[in-house]
């Protein structure tokens, strides 16, 4: 199964499943993704993420990305977890009570087919708690704004109608803004933990 997730909306934006695996059938699994999004273009500055396996830094991989003017990224070796936001949606996928873990499919339409049912769901009706539990497809298309607006609103007048049923703040319905695959971490040295210390005592004794 190839399967593409747009990081901001979390929506599965493209997937094909095949027999085998090869650059050709990533290729075109995002070639069909960008011209159904785009509808025969793409913006500049996209970035594909992806593992480091043979089948995405195939000759002919690399060269549909760059004729469609897509940035290939590929996970740190030898670092199974290193997206976090695709390790969340196949623990979402195997995980759902029809999952083919136990039995595997005897044709390869039969497994076309429960992709295509998972994606419909996961896109159309799964309220995902990353994105304030809207859905993915809510998201791409720019409705949780408007949505997350109106909880907001019930909410507060919950509030007012029923004071003592609230301890505290209501819900953050605030949209999720900036998503970045993996955060950069601040890392302070020893030494410049030492420095500071030093500075601080110094200032104390000043």
């Amino acid at each position: 199964m190839y399967l593409i997730l747009d990081l901001y909306s979390r929506k599965v934006v493209g997937w094909e499943v095949y027999a085998e695996e090869s650059s050709e059938h990533a290729a075109e699994t995002i070639r069909k993704t960008v011209f159904r999004e785009r509808k025969g273009g793409i913006a500049p500055k996209v970035v594909l993420h992806s593992d480091n396996g043979a089948a995405m830094k195939g000759a002919t991989m690399l060269g549909t990305l760059q004729m469609l003017r897509i940035r290939p990224s590929f996970g740190r070796p030898s670092v199974s977890n290193d997206n976090a936001y695709s390790e969340s949606l196949f623990k979402t996928l195997k995980y759902r009570p029809d999952d083919p873990v136990e039995k595997p499919f005897d044709t390869l339409e039969e497994g076309r087919k429960w992709v295509s049912s998972f994606t419909g769901w996961y896109n159309e009706e799964h309220r995902h708690s990353a994105i304030k539990f809207v859905t993915p497809s809510q998201r791409h298309r720019g409705e949780d704004r408007e949505i997350l607006t109106r909880r907001d609103r019930t909410y507060h007048e919950a509030q007012k109608k029923n004071p003592e049923r609230w301890s505290g703040k209501t819900r953050d319905w605030t949209p999720i803004e900036k998503v970045t695959l993996n955060p950069q971490k601040e890392v302070v040295s020893k030494d410049q933990n030492f420095n500071e210390e030093k500075s601080k005592k110094m200032r104390q004794i000043v």
